[in-house]
């Protein structure tokens, strides 16, 4: 991190302390920074001092103004992949995108060897872990860990009630067409840097091949005792 302004270094610097001395009145929770703790009060209270020019809407932060802004009325995409075409809103959304060309998954379970690229998703992943059914199906309420299960489970059972979007790549169906859009990106979409099996030396330049070719590693068991005959999968 680098800055010009000695106060958003000592702002940054903060980022890396355990310490939380700005305490909230309302619920006791604690912050690292005053500015952090100002926006929480606010979320509190209900006030949204930041008022976008352009339409009603008005936000907590400004942060939140700005993705308003960017969404809604400039259509601006300031953060630009140096790989691909791809480009985004939210500085968030470009470091997941980054780490599809990498391959790096940072967030691993403590359970078993998933790894994800996105916290999101390795809190979903949890939930099998703990057995909780949080989505529930609203046509026969059949209660499932994930919502890609549910979804699918919707398709078999309920398919007459349920649009169809077939996936042009592969034999996927998906409910929404919005969820086809993303199938296609994380999926399907040309990925200029290759990424690496993690088995083999094999390279691919789409996931859903990647995906496909792992499979062939299932039964593997890769990790060889070197004092015995004993091997395993991880």
């Amino acid at each position: 991190f680098t800055s010009f302004k000695i106060s958003s270094l000592n702002r940054h610097v903060k980022t890396h302390s355990n310490e939380k001395r700005h305490v909230c009145h309302l619920c006791l929770k604690a912050f690292r920074t005053a500015t952090v703790l100002h926006n929480h009060v606010n979320a509190h209270t209900g006030t949204r001092p930041y008022k976008c020019s352009d339409c009603d809407m008005a936000f907590v932060t400004s942060g939140e103004l700005s993705r308003h802004r960017r969404y809604k009325h400039t259509l601006e995409k300031p953060f630009k992949c140096s790989v691909c075409k791809y480009s985004s809103v939210e500085a968030s959304k470009m470091k997941r995108h980054i780490r599809s060309h990498t391959g790096e998954r940072p967030y691993t379970c403590d359970l078993c060897s998933y790894a994800s690229k996105d916290a999101y998703k390795l809190k979903r992943h949890m939930i099998t872990h703990s057995g909780d059914k949080p989505y529930e199906c609203y046509v026969c309420q059949a209660k499932f860990t994930q919502s890609g299960t549910m979804k699918i489970h919707m398709l078999e059972q309920h398919g007459e009630n349920v649009p169809k979007y077939q996936c042009p790549h592969c034999s996927t169906l998906i409910a929404r067409k919005s969820d086809l859009g993303v199938h296609l990106r994380n999926l399907h979409s040309y990925m200029a840097v290759a990424i690496k099996c993690s088995y083999c030396e094999a390279v691919f330049h789409e996931r859903y091949a990647l995906i496909q070719h792992k499979k062939t590693h299932r039964n593997e068991k890769r990790f060889r005792c070197d004092q015995c005959s004993y091997a395993c999968k991880q």
